[in-house]
């Protein structure tokens, strides 16, 4: 009797979780720089805003084009969060895997939504100049 399931991939060269047991994948990774880390609390810090202006509206989070595998991956804003956390605290990012049948229709891009916080914050910014140049005449 297993306490453990037992791996049907046992001895399979074609097993597609092999490459998790290389030699030297859990090696320590060097630690971001500064201005990676400073990045990645950018980031963060503009995760916030996008979700606080864009979910109210139906947004559920960012897509984000994949460079390894060239696929869009659609992230819910918690699990971005999620994933930029994992890597300011590891160094490395999380495995990804793409969602499963979302809707690309309630997912934006980095660029959009950072487009749209700027939009917004011009139109606020716009509004106290006006009263402010109302004032001084």
């Amino acid at each position: 009797m297993h306490d453990e399931p037992i791996d049907p991939f046992t001895g399979d060269p074609t097993d597609p979780a092999a490459s998790l047991d290389e030699p030297g994948r859990d090696d320590p990774l060097d630690p971001l720089t500064d201005v990676e880390r400073q990045d990645v609390l950018e980031d963060l810090a503009d995760l916030e805003i996008y979700q606080a202006l864009l979910a109210p509206i139906g947004v559920r989070g960012l897509v984000i084009e994949c460079e390894d595998c060239r696929e869009p991956h659609y992230f819910d804003w918690d699990l971005l969060r999620g994933n930029l956390r994992h890597l300011l605290s590891s160094g490395r990012p999380r495995v990804h895997e793409p969602a499963y049948d979302p809707d690309p229709d309630h997912y934006v891009t980095w660029d959009y939504a950072r487009g749209y916080a700027d939009g917004v914050h011009d139109t606020l910014s716009e509004g106290t100049e006006d009263e402010t140049d109302s004032r001084s005449d």
